[in-house]
């Protein structure tokens, strides 16, 4: 059997989601004399030793470029590489391998679409429509694309519990409006979009919608095909995968439709001075050596999570995004930011007038990891009137244990600042 036709291991598919915390060996070490409490999984969740040992097993025993050799390795490489889109194609639900492009990340994937979907298009007058609690790679994007072609960024607002009114996004859908993009779900706030009802009525229209997915691949049950959703782009590292390595999933109509974003390497068929001609897709948009480690590593995660079920994990960090909730609450001085009554995985807060920093450093040296700071997503801050929050991240290697450790971190930063 090949290194492409290895089963997945399925043996983590009859253990309870709570046991899948010993699969990640960085949860074991303490920090600052205490055990780890990994609540930053929203910035950069951890890897499981399945996706460390098929990123070690390529590096020592399979290492070469793809696509060009002819000797062993390079088949090996090569196999391991394409695996790994059909493990994505499977996870999302895509239609066809075709439609898996692998970039560095959600970023590359929106700025992507930005100037090989839209920018040929755009013109002065056109509209791009976005919401008010995107994290910034899929802002800045658009305001470029704006800047050059004449196009209008068009916000939809947030209410006070972090939650997008789907009808005032839809009433904004006009004939002027060339595409949607909004996230699945907040990285900052954790509100989930009602993303069929948002993508019907905007398919009614004849508008195209790109989804930044990010923040909803390692913890909900993802369609693509489902949805009919046109672009949707999300990153490894948010997803027990390395760094450094993306997807971004669209519909084969689309990627024939735009011309390549990058040129150079793989994403040739045949260089003349006269003129190219690209390759098929996906390697259009593939310039480059690809990362391809990080594609392997990707690929595990994604059977990784498959695996366990995503169903199950959602309803495991649902729980545990209740209790923390309900933990949190119940602190003298707490701000909870970001309420929605449809959320996934993520709290943020405020705690006194403590400066998020000065929570965040106390608790690590309690050996408590959270996230502070603008989060990637200032808008949101600015809508809220501050300057940051500390924010807690769930995934499926937490437990109540973890955030009890939290809660009784931030009672002994309280004890500080009294």
């Amino acid at each position: 059997m090949s290194h492409a036709a290895k089963a997945p291991n399925r043996s983590t598919e009859q253990r309870p989601i709570e046991d899948c915390r010993a699969d990640f060996p960085v949860l074991a070490q303490t920090i600052n004399g205490e055990p780890l409490v990994y609540l930053d999984s929203a910035a950069s969740s951890q890897a499981p030793g399945v996706v460390i040992d098929a990123v070690a097993e390529y590096q020592r025993h399979d290492h070469a470029n793809v696509h060009r050799g002819v000797h062993t390795l390079s088949h090996r490489a090569t196999d391991l590489y394409e695996s790994a889109r059909d493990a994505v194609q499977e996870f999302i639900g895509a239609g066809r391998r075709t439609e898996i492009v692998f970039t560095r990340g959600t970023t590359e994937s929106i700025n992507l679409v930005a100037q090989s979907f839209c920018r040929p298009t755009l013109g002065a007058g056109d509209r791009i429509l976005i919401t008010h609690l995107e994290h910034h790679s899929n802002i800045v994007p658009w305001q470029i694309v704006c800047e050059q072609t004449g196009a209008e960024l068009v916000i939809v607002p947030i209410d006070s519990s972090g939650q997008v009114d789907p009808q005032e996004l839809i009433e904004k859908m006009d004939d002027r409006v060339r595409i949607v993009a909004i996230a699945h779900v907040s990285n900052a706030l954790g509100s989930i979009l009602p993303l069929t009802e948002i993508i019907q009525a905007a398919h009614d229209r004849d508008i195209p919608v790109l989804v930044d997915g990010a923040q909803a691949v390692p913890h909900l049950a993802v369609d693509v095909q489902a949805l009919d959703v046109d672009f949707y782009a999300f990153s490894g590292h948010k997803m027990f995968a390395p760094t450094g390595i993306g997807i971004l999933y669209a519909k084969e109509t689309h990627l024939e439709a735009m011309p390549p974003y990058q040129g150079g390497g793989d994403m040739i068929l045949e260089v003349r001075f006269e003129g190219t001609t690209y390759n098929e897709l996906p390697y259009k948009f593939e310039a480059g050596t690809p990362n391809i480690s990080g594609a392997i590593g990707l690929g595990a995660a994604a059977r990784y999570l498959a695996s366990m079920g995503l169903e199950r994990i959602a309803a495991h960090e649902n729980r545990l995004l209740a209790y923390l909730t309900r933990r949190l609450a119940a602190i003298n001085g707490i701000r909870l930011i970001g309420t929605a009554s449809n959320k996934a995985s993520v709290q943020s807060f405020l705690l006194d007038d403590i400066h998020p920093h000065d929570i965040g450093t106390i608790l690590d040296h309690q050996g408590v990891a959270i996230r502070t700071g603008h989060h990637c997503a200032m808008p949101v801050m600015d809508f809220f009137g501050i300057p940051g929050t500390a924010r807690a991240s769930l995934a499926l290697y937490n437990n109540e244990e973890d955030i009890d450790r939290l809660i009784a971190a931030l009672a002994k930063t309280q004890e500080i600042f009294a």
